[in-house]
């Protein structure tokens, strides 16, 4: 299954314009970042249904691979840290040829700057496609250490003034561009 990031837009857009209408209480209130993310994942799996995308999960916190293993990511020093995001949309390792689809970091605004530099370092590592030609998504074998994400998504929530700002990273890179979502 070859999927694009626009493939993947037909999901994602929905499944935030949802988000923000039906959690928007939830998001005012200033509840937990772990529990919004829940609740995305539930818009996100409505829209994966809808565009018949069989086999595929969104998970909150999610940090296992094949085996039980604890997920890993390997940063540019060719440190390996664990590694567990807000939410992602996989096969859990069923499909070898695409198994990861979109990962998101949620921050609300009032987040650190290192923390904020930490989610986006995470971001570019898990959309890198290969980790120095060794560790790859080739389609053929599962990764050692987790790339391959078609998309990456970095939702920050300035709940004072009712906004989000939305950044999106593809094969390593963020894009220059970040949109602004009113809600």
């Amino acid at each position: 299954m070859k999927l694009s990031s626009k493939d993947l837009k037909k999901i994602i857009t929905p499944a935030l314009r949802d988000f923000f209408e039906e959690e928007l209480q939830s998001i005012l209130d200033d509840v937990a970042e772990r529990s919004l993310c829940a609740r995305l994942a539930m818009h996100f799996e409505r829209y994966m249904k809808e565009f018949n995308l069989e086999g595929y999960y969104a998970d909150t916190e999610y940090n296992r691979k094949q085996g039980g293993k604890v997920k890993t990511i390997l940063l540019g020093n060719e440190e390996i840290i664990p590694i567990t995001c807000d939410l992602i949309v996989h096969s859990r390792g069923q499909s070898v040829t695409k198994d990861n689809l979109i990962v998101l970091e949620m921050a609300k605004s009032n987040k650190s700057e290192d923390d904020l530099r930490s989610d986006r370092i995470r971001l570019m590592a898990m959309t890198k496609v290969a980790y120095d030609d060794i560790w790859s998504a080739d389609g053929v074998t599962h990764p050692e250490h987790v790339c391959g994400y078609v998309k990456g998504l970095y939702l920050i929530l300035d709940r004072t003034k009712r906004v989000a700002y939305l950044e999106h990273y593809a094969q390593g890179s963020p894009s220059k561009k970040t949109e602004t979502i009113s809600f």
